[in-house]
């Protein structure tokens, strides 16, 4: 019965205490009722999990004003880093941009600006073009004359079967014997005119550095430095050529799409004057073995890394191919460098399944 008496003080205890609203003494007694483990009414058990409640939201708060602390930290780092990659890009000696050069390759593109972010070109310098297409029919017919004359036809037809692959938006094989051919006659020329028209913009932008060291990616026949040497080429008439010296690394997987880009650079391109320095280093590696190879590419070294179409149309191949670019560039990038990606528009449509606009 004493207990029982002791039980009702506290209950009416903690009801007059709600009433008059405090709520501190209410918390005490119920401190209390839980510590002699006195059954709970109703009343006692919602204010229990008002309590609890309340301590969860508190709980969150701090949590949150903690997360909005490391926020705002890292935003900071983030600036800090921001301010340092400027301070260096800035410090970095880069070429001077001829106005009147600017204007030729405008012109002669016929670039059109139809918004912000698309700029059409329909036109070509057709006097580097042309001379460029010259050399490499020449460089063709010369090594297809080495060829087994009664099979030449029927291994290039199995060749251009491989590439359709690629048009079909699977992903070539490049087995056959006269593949890196078959490229080179289809695909090279205009996939020099890309790479030819984002150096031109980069060149525009006043970006490119004295000291030009590329990491190609996914590379070919080397059509990126084939691009940015018709570039500086066709800007000999305006102004004399650069003190320009170029590190190229080619990473690509077909050893023969190497060693033809090479073959013809020796042949038709590197005999003609002005010479231009660029310094080639190639590396036949598989992407998807980049684990194992990733520490013969030097770290922190390139100020472009370069992947011209270099995407993939499978999903589970583009996901682990972004997850190991990714890691090249957070590794092989040096301060204040810069990523160029060409993606031709009907794939990167495709890929991400969106109607071409």
């Amino acid at each position: 019965m004493r207990r029982f008496l002791k039980n009702w003080s506290r209950s009416r205890r903690f009801r007059n205490a709600l009433l008059r609203g405090n709520l501190d003494l209410a918390e005490e007694i119920l401190a209390e009722m839980e510590h002699s483990r006195q059954p709970l009414s109703l009343l006692e058990v919602v204010f229990r999990k008002k309590l609890h409640a309340d301590q969860d939201i508190k709980s969150r708060h701090h949590e949150n004003i903690g997360l909005r602390s490391k926020i705002q930290q890292q935003i900071r780092k983030i600036e800090d880093l921001e301010r340092e990659l400027k301070r260096q890009s800035l410090d970095i000696p880069r070429l001077a941009v001829n106005p009147d050069f600017l204007e030729f390759v405008t012109h002669c593109f016929q670039f059109k600006k139809l918004d912000e972010s698309k700029l059409q070109c329909t036109g070509i310098d057709e006097q580097t073009f042309e001379d460029f297409e010259h050399r490499l029919a020449v460089f063709l017919q010369k090594e297809l004359k080495k060829q087994n004359s009664e099979r030449v036809k029927e291994e290039l037809q199995t060749a251009f079967q491989e590439l359709e692959e690629s048009t079909g938006l699977g992903e070539p094989s490049y087995n056959s014997k006269l593949s890196s051919y078959a490229y080179l006659m289809r695909d090279f020329l205009e996939n020099v005119y890309c790479n030819y028209i984002a150096w031109f913009l980069i060149y525009q932008a006043g970006l490119i550095p004295e000291q030009l060291r590329i990491l190609d990616i996914a590379a070919g026949p080397g059509t990126t430095a084939y691009a940015l040497r018709l570039l500086l080429c066709s800007s000999i008439d305006f102004s004399p050529l650069p003190d320009l010296q170029v590190s190229y690394y080619s990473l690509e997987k077909q050893a023969l799409f190497q060693f033809r880009g090479l073959q013809f650079w020796r042949q038709y391109i590197e005999p003609q004057h002005p010479a231009i320095n660029i310094y080639f280093r190639f590396d036949t590696t598989d992407l998807f073995d980049y684990e194992h190879q990733e520490k013969k590419i030097p770290q922190a070294f390139f100020n472009f890394i370069v992947i011209s179409h270099g995407f993939f149309t499978r999903t589970p191949d583009r996901l682990n191919s972004y997850t190991i670019y990714k890691q090249i560039f957070r590794a092989k990038l040096a301060p204040g460098g810069f990523v160029l990606l060409i993606v031709r528009g009907v794939k990167l449509f495709k890929m991400y399944e969106v109607y071409p606009t």
